[in-house]
């Protein structure tokens, strides 16, 4: 069979970081190559989480790095190169240049890979997906393992037919057979999305869906058409953002310590309150993607980097629409930011149809907001 390179991208954030745990402990036979992309802006914590992973793995995590041959950080070059334009939501120039790129040259070449995401289970979105064909994401901590397009190709109703087939011949000892094949003829349309189709053949037979979808994928040019066994398709574990941190305080790599909440004291009516903030994803210090109170958590916690931050708003250009880190930095408005994240934090806490933890924590832990290729 071809060589299929397997990958596994370590952004510093947590759950790309459980999952090379997660993969190195319930499937060790698999040859992942881990990397990481150094954009020379990353918190210090960053490094230091790379460094504990590359001790519990036994392995070196290769370093990519965009303009290596710059005498200047990857950041402050491009910066260059964009004529002191800051990236925003709405030019990242950043994600590219400094993730993207370096990770299409790392895999670069006709040879068949296997990237590994580490989105949970709990959010719903689809993460960095290469155009290129001899790519192919996997994403273990969800329900659904597949892409999207692949789960496209799958549930097409041109296949109905050729999918009831592998149903029979790969999940004939399931219990639920009959009601499987009653879903899977039954075609997508209005009164049946995709999605519907999906969650329910899922929820009935999760290992049971891998197999068939390993077998279609065999029929295709997709990289695991070139592998003989997939140890991932036996595989119906969903894991969610406890999981995560407690993957990474039981492997002894440890939770990134910008992660854990720190007090903040605010006056609100005449009373002091104690609040709690933290950093809520990884990716450089100054990441536009911040909210406000992380600003804030950055200054109290960070001031040098917060101090370099301020320093790239010289040309006019701000991090954020509308306000400048000097304005944000001074004490009446960061006690505003911290009263406006207190009272929300709290009025989310006591709304009683909202009580799950990460509706809790939605407020300040807004993960799902920014690019998945820096934060995951």
């Amino acid at each position: 069979m071809t060589q299929v390179k397997h990958v596994l991208g370590i952004s510093g954030g947590k759950d790309s970081a459980a999952l090379a745990i997660y993969l190195k402990d319930k499937h060790p036979d698999l040859p992942v190559e881990y990397y990481t992309c150094d954009t020379g802006k990353e918190l210090n914590e960053t490094y230091e989480l790379i460094k504990n992973l590359e001790v519990y793995l036994g392995q070196s995590i290769v370093k990519l790095e965009a303009a290596k041959d710059s005498p200047e950080d990857p950041f402050d070059h491009f910066l260059q190169v964009y004529g002191g334009y800051l990236p925003s939501a709405m030019a990242r120039w950043c994600t590219k240049k400094l993730k993207l790129d370096p990770f299409e040259q790392y895999i670069a070449g006709d040879d068949p890979v296997i990237s590994y995401v580490g989105i949970r289970g709990d959010e719903q979105r689809e993460g960095y997906i290469s155009k290129r064909p001899n790519i192919q994401s996997i994403f273990p901590f969800r329900k659904n393992i597949w892409s999207e397009d692949v789960i496209r190709k799958v549930l097409s109703n041109g296949q109905i037919a050729f999918i009831k087939g592998l149903y029979e011949e790969y999940v004939a000892d399931s219990p639920h057979l009959q009601r499987l094949i009653e879903i899977v003829e039954e075609p997508v349309s209005p009164r049946l999305t995709q999605d519907q189709k999906l969650d329910l053949l899922l929820d009935l037979d999760i290992k049971g869906f891998n197999r068939v979808v390993f077998a279609f994928l065999k029929t295709t040019d997709y990289p695991l058409s070139k592998v003989d066994h997939f140890p991932l398709v036996d595989n119906d574990e969903v894991l969610v953002r406890d999981d995560i941190f407690r993957i990474l305080r039981d492997s002894g790599v440890g939770v990134p310590a910008y992660y854990e909440k720190r007090e903040y004291q605010v006056e609100i009516e005449g009373e002091i309150k104690t609040g709690h903030y933290s950093r809520s994803r990884s990716g450089c210090f100054f990441c536009f993607f911040q909210q406000k109170i992380e600003w804030v958590w950055l200054y109290e916690n960070h001031p040098e980097l917060y101090e370099k931050a301020k320093v790239y708003e010289k040309d006019g250009y701000t991090w954020q629409q509308g306000e400048t880190l000097e304005e944000l930095s001074q004490p009446g408005r960061r006690q505003a930011i911290k009263r406006e994240h207190y009272l929300r934090t709290e009025r989310q806490r006591n709304n009683a149809q909202s009580d799950s933890l990460i509706d809790i924590l939605g407020v300040e832990d807004a993960e799902g907001v920014g690019c998945a290729a820096c934060f995951i």
